[in-house]
């Protein structure tokens, strides 16, 4: 069994990784029905949370139904990231993690990010300090390090364990990578084989598929994976990943109603909880997956994603279920 902390996920559980402006609460509780073990928060700036910003303050609203439930934070201030772990504990999660991973430039050039595999003693330190700050179990989500030669993530897990996170997801590339390339696992492998290890160690990049999930737990031998770009516009991806586990057949893939009713609830959650023009514009990143695979779908995906008005939104769906034919595939 997998635990973190006091939390137990089972066998291999399946996380959903944070990702800004997709890992809000609608889609969180879409991807926890269809099968996330724990999901995570966009990543939050510690900065915006202790000037109050009103959008990372925002990013803090968590729901019962999401449980267990992780918050994950970014900064290079010690100062500012001890002040954000107690504003988080606020919101009452089950889990905070610390964002050493973002490789965009705005994040890294201010040191934090993946920007503090420049400096591991910094790393340590923040994640020690944090440790102490907070009662809750803190995990670090990280990359293989800044560049190929500079990765020493055996050394770096290692160390981030002894000071008290209580669990590691690593992402198969290094900063330099960005997101080109093929992921690496097996320096993820490096960790998980150090006999001094003994926290969990989860497997991140390039988790695309059933296969490559379960290629993550048995030839490289990780305790879990998280989900990042396959789950987006497909919340059934972590049950279709456990279908596979559990039958070794892939289960059927959603049938065109259901397809147009999970879009339908996540644009309904989506305006309940930011209002009709964000919720109207960050829903739309979803549909071209939501609807991938569909022959002659373009004109309909084609207004989906240029539509304002919500209405209007709501009319395509309607229209995809009574003129669109349902795939072949089904």
């Amino acid at each position: 069994m997998v635990k973190i902390g006091d939390i137990t996920l089972g066998n291999f559980p399946l996380l959903l990784a944070p990702m800004e402006d997709v890992s809000d609460p609608p889609f969180r509780a879409l991807c926890k029905e269809n099968g996330a073990d724990v999901v995570y928060t966009e990543f939050i700036s510690s900065e915006g949370l202790i000037r109050d910003a009103a959008k990372s303050v925002q990013k803090l609203d968590i729901y019962e139904k999401e449980r267990p439930v992780g918050i994950q934070i970014f900064g290079a201030n010690l100062d500012s990231m001890l002040s954000s772990v107690d504003i988080v504990e606020a919101s009452e999660p089950d889990i905070i993690d610390i964002n050493f991973g973002c490789p965009v430039k705005k994040v890294v050039s201010k040191g934090a990010g993946a920007g503090i595999l420049r400096d591991i003693p910094m790393m340590v330190k923040l994640t020690a300090e944090m440790v102490k700050r907070t009662s809750l179990p803190l995990t670090v989500k990280t990359r293989l390090g800044w560049d190929h030669d500079s990765i020493k993530i055996v050394e770096v897990a290692e160390r981030l364990q002894d000071v008290g996170a209580k669990a590691i997801s690593i992402h198969g590339r290094t900063r330099a990578q960005m997101y080109k390339g093929e992921a690496n696992w097996s320096p993820i492998a490096k960790v998980k084989n150090n006999p001094r290890m003994y926290i969990p160690v989860f497997g991140n990049g390039d988790v695309d598929s059933p296969e490559r999930a379960m290629e993550m737990r048995d030839r490289y031998g990780l305790d879990g994976a998280m989900i990042g770009r396959a789950s987006i516009g497909n919340p059934w991806f972590f049950n279709n990943v456990k279908h596979y586990f559990d039958r070794g057949v892939h289960s059927d893939p959603p049938t065109l109603k259901d397809r147009v009713e999970v879009a339908k609830r996540h644009l309904e959650m989506s305006i309940a909880w930011k209002g009709e023009i964000l919720g109207v514009l960050e829903t739309r990143r979803h549909y071209t997956n939501y609807f991938k695979g569909i022959p002659n779908f373009k004109p309909y995906r084609t207004s989906m994603v240029t539509a304002n008005d919500p209405k209007e939104v709501f009319d395509i769906f309607n229209r995809i279920l009574e003129e669109v034919a349902e795939p072949a595939w089904v």
